[in-house]
């Protein structure tokens, strides 16, 4: 697995995104993560239409406010025949005071690499980058 270095993808969260308790609607988040971990498997040798498989547990340890920056870092977790597994895991810093990190959960997804006719199909081992 490689290490976590820059977020795939920062989103500042707005109001257009709140449950009616005020947090961000945990939908939000999940739909993030999947393009976090998108982002990633493209790395990798996924060179026709992606689709997400499977996304393993995921519990929200902390709230989403309004105003807080969420990154969404991700690594490799495995390479397959056909499909790749990614690790997200989602820090929110908080408000006005980005110091404030709270890591509010992970998740491990499996990607899997598509053909015209909407088949799993092998990755193309020429797009994978041998620096990562």
């Amino acid at each position: 697995m490689k290490r976590m270095q820059e977020p795939a993808i920062r989103v500042l969260m707005m109001p257009r995104d709140t449950n009616p308790a005020g947090t961000i609607f945990g939908g939000v988040i999940l739909s993030y993560i999947d393009q976090a971990g998108a982002e990633e498997a493209k790395l990798h040798g996924m060179d026709r239409r992606i689709a997400t498989v499977a996304m393993k547990e995921v519990v929200f340890q902390e709230p989403v406010y309004v105003g807080d920056l969420v990154s969404f870092n991700t690594a490799l977790i495995k390479v397959g025949t056909t499909s790749v597994t990614v690790r997200v895991v989602v820090n929110a810093a908080r408000g006005w005071n980005r110091n404030e990190v709270a890591e509010v959960t992970t998740a491990e997804i499996v990607y899997v690499n598509l053909d015209e006719q909407s088949r799993p199909t092998p990755l193309n081992p020429n797009a994978r980058p041998d620096h990562l």
